[in-house]
C-alpha cells in the first residue's frame, strides 16, 4: 500500500524583471512576471515501510519536492498525498526562533509536527537525552552552533516514531558520533515500519539506507527504481563515467599525513552513541586504541598498525569464552570483524573473578574517514551465540590520508596500483 503519492507535481516561482514590475502587477493586476519552473511532472509512489533516496545536483528541485510532500509549501500543479503523521527535517533551524530557548523551540516544533502539548512534554526527557547539549537546552537558540541546532531538530523530529520521516541533508552538519546515533535511530524506525524519504549527496549512504531512489535532473524525474540502478545513473550523469573525485566528507579529518605526527589522541573523538548489553556473566570494563608502542591514540595515518584493547572481568566462571571485535563505517557498515574462535585460539575455563586483557592488532588500510569499533565476549551454547558482554560503537578511529593512500571511494584501501604500457600501433595508423 502506497503511503506517499506524488502525482504530476510541478512548482514554479514568479520572476520579475524589476521591483517596478512587481508593483505594477500588484496595483494594476497586469501580469509582469515569467514563471521559473523548479519541478515539472514529477510522479512516483512510496510503499509503506520503504526507504527512498532523492538524488540530484544542486538546484535539481530535491528540497522543493520534500517541502511539497511535507506540506511546507504548495505545488503549482499536481499534488502530493501522504498517509500518517509526518516528521520532516528540512532546512536547518526551520520553524525555530533564535530568541527562544532550545526547550521552548522544542515544545513549539513538536506541536508543529502534529503532537499535542502533553505528548511533547512527555517526550522532552528523551529529546534532552538524545540531543545531549547539556545546559544549552535552556539557552537562546542564537547561542547554538549549527551542529547543536541539528541535534535539537533531529531529536524533536524523532522523539515519537513518525509514520513518515523526511530528512533533507541535515545530518551532514553533525559530528560523526551524532551522525552514527541518528543512523541507528533511523534504522530502528525502519524496522518498526516507518517510511523514509532521504535526500543526501552521499551516494554510499543512500545505497545503505534506501531500497529505492528517484533521480531528479533539472526538475524532472531522470530515473527511478532500485537504489543501485538509480545511483549508477546519477553517477554517470554527475561524473560522465569518469573517476569519482574525492570530496571533503563531513567530519573528515583535516590532518594531513605529512603535516604533523603520524598519530595522536583527540579527546573530542568520544562516541556519544555507545550501546552496552549482555547476559551479565562477564563485563567489559574498559576499551581503548593504542599504537604499537602502547601510546593511547585515535587519530592515525592510513596504513598504520594499531591495537584495539579491552579488559574483561569474569563475574562467573566461563568455559571457552570467545573474544570478538568489529570495525564499521559511520553508517554502520561492517568493514572488518574477527574473533578468537575464527583465529583458532582457545582459552579453556576462565575462573570467576579473573580479569583478562584482550588485544587485537590490525593494519588500517582504510580510506580517510571516521570509523567506529565494537568489542564483545560471547559463548557458544548448543549452536547459539550468546553475548555475555558487548560494547557497540565504543570508540572512534579517525583515519587521515597518507602518501600511500590509493582509495578514491569506499572504506577500504586495497593498495591499488596502475600500469599503462604501449602495445604499438595497428596497421594503417
Amino acid at each position: 500500500m502506497a503511503v506517499i503519492r506524488v502525482n504530476q507535481v510541478g512548482k514554479a516561482y514568479k520572476r520579475y524583471p524589476s521591483q517596478w514590475a512587481r508593483a505594477r502587477e500588484w496595483i494594476l493586476r497586469v501580469p509582469s512576471h515569467e514563471k521559473r519552473w523548479v519541478l515539472r511532472d514529477v510522479t512516483f509512489e512510496v510503499a509503506a515501510g520503504t526507504a527512498v533516496g532523492i538524488l540530484g545536483a544542486n538546484g535539481a528541485g530535491k528540497s522543493t519536492l520534500l517541502k511539497i510532500i511535507s506540506g511546507a509549501t504548495s505545488p503549482t500543479e499536481g499534488g502530493a498525498l501522504v498517509q500518517g503523521r509526518v516528521a520532516a527535517l528540512l532546512e536547518l533551524g526551520m520553524g525555530f526562533h533564535p530568541e527562544f530557548t532550545g526547550r521552548q523551540n522544542a515544545l513549539m516544533a513538536g506541536q508543529l509536527l502534529g503532537l499535542d502539548v502533553t505528548e511533547v512534554e512527555a517526550a522532552m526527557p528523551e529529546v534532552e537525552r538524545f540531543a545531549d547539549i547539556g545546559d544549552f537546552i535552556d539557552q537562546p537558540l542564537r547561542t547554538y552552533s549549527s551542529g547543536m541546532q541539528m541535534r535539537l531538530a533531529f531529536s524533536v523530529a524523532t522523539a515519537v516514531r513518525p509514520d513518515v520521516l523526511i530528512i533533507d541533508e541535515a545530518l551532514s552538519v553533525g559530528d560523526a558520533a551524532f551522525q552514527r546515533k541518528c543512523y541507528q535511530r533511523i534504522e530502528a524506525f525502519r524496522e518498526e515500519g516507518t517510511t523514509l524519504l532521504f535526500v543526501s549527496h552521499d551516494i554510499e549512504a543512500v545505497k545503505r539506507l534506501c531500497d529505492e531512489a528517484v533521480f531528479l535532473a533539472r526538475g524532472r524525474v531522470a530515473s527511478q527504481g532500485p537504489v543501485r540502478k538509480v545511483c549508477d545513473a546519477y553517477e554517470r550523469a554527475l561524473f560522465g563515467g569518469g573517476r569519482v573525485p574525492v570530496s571533503s566528507t563531513p567530519g573528515q579529518s583535516d590532518v594531513a599525513a605529512t603535516s604533523g605526527p603520524r598519530h595522536r589522541f583527540d579527546p573530542a573523538l568520544a562516541p556519544s552513541c555507545e550501546q552496552r548489553y549482555g547476559s551479565g556473566e562477564v563485563d567489559i570494563e574498559a576499551c581503548w586504541l593504542e599504537a604499537i608502542d602502547g601510546e593511547a591514540i585515535n587519530v592515525i595515518s592510513a596504513g598504520q598498525r594499531l591495537r584495539w584493547c579491552f579488559t574483561v572481568h569474569f563475574i562467573e566462571a566461563v568455559r571457552e569464552p570467545i573474544f570478538s571485535m568489529m570495525l564499521k563505517t559511520r553508517d554502520g557498515e561492517a568493514v572488518f570483524g574477527t574473533d578468537s574462535a575464527f583465529l583458532g585460539q582457545s582459552y579453556g575455563v576462565v575462573a570467576a573473578g579473573q580479569k583478562l586483557q584482550v588485544v587485537f592488532e590490525i593494519e588500517t588500510h582504510l580510506a580517510p574517514d571516521q570509523y567506529f569499533l565494537n568489542c564483545g565476549v560471547r559463548r557458544e551454547n548448543q549452536g547459539e551465540s550468546v553475548f555475555m558482554s558487548r560494547r557497540v560503537d565504543a570508540a572512534i578511529l579517525q583515519v587521515s590520508g597518507s602518501e600511500k593512500s590509493s582509495a578514491a571511494v569506499g572504506p577500504a584501501d586495497l593498495r591499488g596500483q596502475l600500469a599503462v604500457s604501449t602495445l604499438g600501433q595497428s596497421d594503417g595508423q
